[in-house]
């Protein structure tokens, strides 16, 4: 699992990336359910690929990565200063329950992204529906509010 991880940020670091104050390799933290650690990268000036590793508590617990493509749309909520898109995507979800049951879903990812005008850092808030494919169909959603420094 954490291979999948690694190869999902190496992904990241290797795309090209678009003339933005947050360009470059993006990592961060992010809470809610799961919390754990993210990365992001821009393809364009409206499009990424972001991609984390997380852990819950909740219930009997369980560690999960995701990939996802990312679509951001600037004129949704127009700030003074900064930018903020809506964005939404579809991505791949795997989890790994303690009890070694291994869940492989699909991912439909909106939220909200803060990208300060000139420093390299983003604030965002997320909501993900997750359609678990095996080893039965059920759905999830997953929330987190995070933050993200860009390596330039």
């Amino acid at each position: 699992m954490f291979r999948i991880f690694l190869l999902l940020t190496l992904l990241t670091a290797i795309l090209p990336t678009a003339a933005l104050a947050q360009q470059g390799l993006g990592v961060g933290v992010f809470v809610g359910e799961p919390s754990g650690i993210s990365t992001k990268t821009w393809l364009s000036h409206t499009t990424a690929f972001d991609a984390a590793a997380a852990w819950s508590i909740e219930g009997e617990g369980y560690f999960h990565v995701h990939g996802d493509y990312l679509i951001h749309n600037f004129n949704v909520f127009p700030v003074g200063r900064g930018a903020l898109p809506l964005y939404y995507g579809v991505g791949a979800r795997i989890l790994n329950r303690t009890n070694n049951v291994l869940n492989v879903g699909v991912r439909l990812p909106v939220g909200i992204e803060y990208l300060f005008q000139r420093a390299p850092f983003d604030i965002f808030l997320e909501v993900a529906p997750v359609l678990d494919l095996t080893p039965e169909s059920t759905v999830d959603v997953n929330a987190s509010i995070g933050t993200r420094y860009f390596f330039q």
